[in-house]
């Protein structure tokens, strides 16, 4: 019987995927060998795209899942529930805080002087969490909303995150706009881009999307 194209190549098409792989994870091997260090990071997720605040829960639900002490503090979001909050208040209390600072969008509570205040009670509950030394992560859910609006100095965040952060404490800044300051003493920093979003096509929010 005659042998097909396809039957004779697979062998050489598999041995040399073999040996293209085994060269990959050589030299990742070799990459990984050098890196050994440890440090908490300044993660910071931004741009206009979906998934930032997503992002950092995913990392909080991480070290729920490895019993690793941690803490949330929205700056904007309000008295509404999310699946976020009724999750960790519900069943992760004891290994994570959950503090809900904000009152709403700016455009909501249209009042400055008190989006200031709420937003300064929550700096000052994020440096007193974070300070303590007690938590391995530490979310500060839409901060850079708060600074983009000058509800918080961006020099004092910086102050602090770069002088009096734990080594091991990991903090998390999420938000649009992020300010050039933070991002240079970030470690990480992703920005989501937007390409599509259903509200442009006129479909709301909707729960296990959005919240």
């Amino acid at each position: 019987m005659t042998e097909t194209p396809s039957e004779t190549t697979a062998p050489q098409d598999d041995a040399r995927h073999a040996e293209k792989m085994a060269k990959k994870k050589a030299a990742r091997d070799k990459i990984m060998a050098a890196k050994s260090g440890e440090k908490g990071l300044i993660i910071v997720n931004t741009g206009k795209g979906k998934g930032k605040s997503t992002a950092g829960f995913g990392m909080i639900f991480r070290h729920i899942a490895h019993k690793m002490p941690c803490a949330v503090i929205q700056f904007i979001k309000g008295a509404w529930a999310t699946g976020e909050r009724d999750l960790i208040e519900a069943h992760f209390s004891d290994i994570c805080e959950f503090h809900t600072m904000g009152e709403g969008f700016t455009w909501e509570t249209q009042d400055r002087a008190r989006d200031v205040a709420h937003a300064q009670r929550a700096w000052a509950k994020a440096k007193e969490l974070i300070s303590s030394g007690e938590k391995s992560m530490v979310l500060l859910d839409e901060i850079n909303i708060a600074i983009r609006y000058d509800y918080i100095d961006i020099a004092e965040v910086v102050e602090f995150l770069t002088n009096e952060k734990p080594p091991m404490c990991h903090v998390v800044l999420t938000g649009r706009n992020a300010k050039d300051e933070l991002i240079e003493i970030a470690d990480l920093v992703t920005e989501m881009e937007l390409i599509k979003h259903p509200f442009r096509s006129g479909i709301k929010g909707q729960q296990g999307v959005e919240f």
